[in-house]
């Protein structure tokens, strides 16, 4: 039988083995490998565990960098959702875009708006980490069936959309939508939290997407919005990639879809859209 202190040792062994440094977790996980809230008090009081937040731990960081909270990213924060918490919620939309190189990037500071999307719920203190970006949470099953991350997060392979982006000194594997994926996604956002005009500069440097994802992702999203709006913007800009698209199976409703008040309406799509999108509408 161990002793109390070979115990010790043993579940401070188990910790530094299974809990990788700069990755974060919650009271449930701790709870659940066998770590009562005064085991976590003591360790915490020991210098082995860091709370960062009331009920979120992680292991003491080997250096700490000026990026607010003791060093916390954004990033450590999806990943650990995305492995150890189980909580398959990826990158995406306007975030995932300007991660592979879309957009305008905010620099050193990163996203002002970090969007996650997935079929499952974030936990209540996701939002109440003091981080430079803030997380935006939407659910997926909006655009499309639910995305199984869940069984094949950990796997060599992820479901059609999906792609994984090393991050860090460990190269931790960031799962994040596709840039094909992603664009459907920000379309969803406008123009409640994308403008018409963001939109437009985003998708004109989309020349290079593949048109067999794209056919795939645009005949399971849910959105007739989407979808047009999809077209719309493509034929705009004139890419190559839309002549390899099979549009009679993707499904574009019936009906207008008001999207801009005192807009122009597209005959063709039936979406009202801005007269000027020169003008950041």
């Amino acid at each position: 039988m161990l002793t109390v202190g070979e115990q010790v040792q043993t579940k401070l062994n188990w910790l530094q083995h299974n809990l990788p440094n700069g990755l974060v977790v919650d009271a449930a996980w701790l709870e659940q490998k066998g770590y009562s809230r005064g085991l976590r008090s003591k360790y915490v009081s020991n210098g082995w565990l860091d709370q960062i937040i009331r009920g979120v731990y992680r292991r003491p960081p080997a250096r700490v960098t000026p990026s607010g909270n003791g060093g916390l990213r954004w990033e450590a924060v999806v990943i650990s959702l995305q492995t150890l918490l189980e909580r398959p919620l990826a990158v995406g939309g306007r975030t995932a875009l300007e991660l592979q190189g879309f957009g305008h990037y905010l620099g050193a500071a990163g996203p002002r708006e970090v969007h996650l999307y997935g079929a499952v719920t974030a936990p209540g203190w996701l939002h109440k980490l003091k981080l430079t970006s803030r997380f935006v949470v939407h659910n997926s099953r909006r655009l499309f069936p639910a995305h199984a991350l869940d069984a094949q997060a950990n796997g060599k392979s992820l479901p059609e959309g999906f792609t994984r982006q090393p991050w860090g000194h460990e190269e931790w594997p960031l799962i994040m939508s596709t840039p094909e994926r992603a664009v459907l996604e920000l379309l969803d956002e406008v123009p409640r939290r994308e403008t018409f005009h963001q939109a437009d500069v985003l998708m004109e440097g989309l020349r290079n997407l593949s048109p067999r994802r794209l056919q795939r992702l645009l005949v399971d999203c849910r959105s007739v919005k989407v979808k047009r709006l999809f077209f719309w913007f493509a034929e705009r800009h004139g890419h190559a990639w839309l002549k390899r698209l099979e549009r009679s199976g993707i499904d574009l409703g019936r009906g207008k879809r008001m999207l801009v008040r005192g807009g122009k309406l597209d005959a063709k799509y039936n979406i009202t859209v801005p007269e000027n999108l020169d003008a950041g509408v």
